[in-house]
């Protein structure tokens, strides 16, 4: 698979989130979430991974419907799987997303 460089640099979401695009090809997207200490506990909306998702914590922890992940757990979602995850304090995460992503409701 080899990836283009992302047009889009950052988006700061307003809430304590930012997403800076690392790399596109197609559906498939590698992003870099940044998740302050004091965002809101909706940072993040219920979305759903039309490929799955892969992601690895970087520093701080998410949790979500599936378990509780620290710095060094890389993580897998199944295809269609959904979710909604949250940070706990500071957190870092690199995501792969295969095929995309679809927000739920």
């Amino acid at each position: 698979m080899r990836f283009a460089q992302a047009s889009e640099v950052a988006s700061d979401f307003g809430n304590g989130l930012s997403m800076s695009r690392l790399a596109r090809a197609g559906k498939r997207e590698l992003v870099l979430y940044r998740i302050a200490a004091d965002a809101a506990p909706d940072a993040f909306v219920e979305h759903e991974h039309i490929g799955g998702e892969f992601y690895l914590v970087l520093k701080g922890k998410i949790t979500d419907e599936t378990g509780e992940y620290v710095k060094g757990d890389m993580v897998f979602l199944d295809p269609q799987s959904v979710h909604r995850p949250r940070a706990v304090g500071d957190t870092v995460v690199l995501v792969l997303w295969p095929d995309g992503v679809r927000i739920v409701g």
